[in-house]
């Protein structure tokens, strides 16, 4: 269910809608080197495909985690026999280019400086980070965000009647509230998407039946986390939502930051430190009791466990929501210590 054509694509109306840059570029066959930022299953490598369809490049496809010099070397000869042979530019995909170190990076950086070679990066990380001020200056920076619950059943449904590529020709019917869920436990990925209605595909294949229930839509997605990792942009966005979800007195939001978080795999211990930072920072004095409850809930973690202790920080959480803010004795401190 790759989209072939610009047109087949879905999402990405920020960067792709009509008049804007890349969009217009892409019509033209206009090369140029670029970074793909965003999440997994958000159309990184597709967009670089459509890139090189269009300019009617060569495609050499690297991923940073398996390749090494040698492979951008043997890309670089790929390249300068395509121009000379058939006149035609070769555009370089790099998956995963935060992988790659500084030395790596600097060694296909001059074939991208004279022109033998475009680049174009996918990564999940802040290029700002993890590539090189050289390499950066050369290449504009794309951000793709995670698609929209809309987005993801326009490709559910196109994947159920596409009888070429996709289901259409097991002519499954499908409850709305069934495909719905589906693209909520996708969480913005349109790669896990496609796999869980794939895997409903079998499960129905296997009961000798063509309805794609609720039922069996909650069974396949009951395995599924939230995305999310341990050290990169998405921990430190997602801490922080939860943080400024609290400091805004805002329970439901803070619940939804803590119950994703826990969801997605991180350290309850890390997330009660957090917390009783916030009964510090942003309650203080406005409610003493704030402090000790989330002491206690940090504690009852450390007796209780999973998942008991889970629901003694939940309360914390919504209790510091809830409670009136003051950062009066914070502010003082740091007055002292300027």
């Amino acid at each position: 269910m790759r989209p072939r054509t610009l047109g087949e694509f879905v999402g990405q109306r920020h960067l792709l809608g009509s008049g804007k840059p890349l969009s217009a570029s892409i019509e033209a066959g206009q090369l140029h080197s670029l970074i793909l930022w965003g999440p997994p299953g958000t159309g990184k490598t597709t967009l670089a495909r459509l890139i090189a369809k269009a300019a009617n490049a060569e495609f050499i496809a690297l991923s940073a985690v398996m390749a090494g010099v040698k492979d951008i070397r043997a890309a670089v000869e790929a390249a300068r026999t395509a121009r000379a042979a058939q006149g035609r530019p070769t555009l370089l995909f790099l998956d995963e280019v935060h992988r790659f170190n500084k030395a790596q990076q600097d060694t296909f950086l001059p074939y991208v400086e004279d022109g033998t070679l475009t680049f174009i990066g996918a990564t999940t990380e802040n290029p700002s980070f993890e590539v090189i001020s050289a390499l950066l200056s050369r290449a504009r920076v794309y951000v793709l965000r995670p698609l929209s619950l809309e987005d993801l059943l326009t490709l559910l449904h196109a994947a159920l009647g596409d009888s070429e590529r996709g289901l259409g020709h097991e002519h499954l019917e499908a409850e709305p509230a069934a495909l719905d869920l589906l693209a909520r436990a996708a969480d913005g990925d349109a790669r896990r998407a496609l796999n869980m209605l794939e895997l409903a595909a079998s499960l129905l294949e296997a009961a000798g039946t063509r309805q794609l229930t609720l039922a069996v839509a909650q069974e396949v997605a009951s395995g599924t986390h939230r995305r999310f990792d341990k050290a990169g942009d998405q921990f430190y966005d997602q801490i922080s939502a939860l943080h400024k979800a609290v400091r805004g007195s805002d329970p439901d939001g803070a619940l939804y930051w803590l119950c994703r978080m826990l969801d997605g795999g991180c350290d309850p211990l890390y997330i009660a430190r957090r917390v009783t930072r916030m009964a510090v920072e942003d309650i203080g004095l406005a409610d003493p009791r704030a402090f000790a409850l989330s002491l206690d809930a940090w504690e009852a973690f450390e007796r209780m466990g999973t998942p008991e202790g889970e629901l003694a920080i939940a309360t914390a959480v919504v209790y510091l929501a809830c409670a009136p803010k003051s950062n009066a004795v914070c502010g003082c401190a740091m007055h002292r210590r300027g």
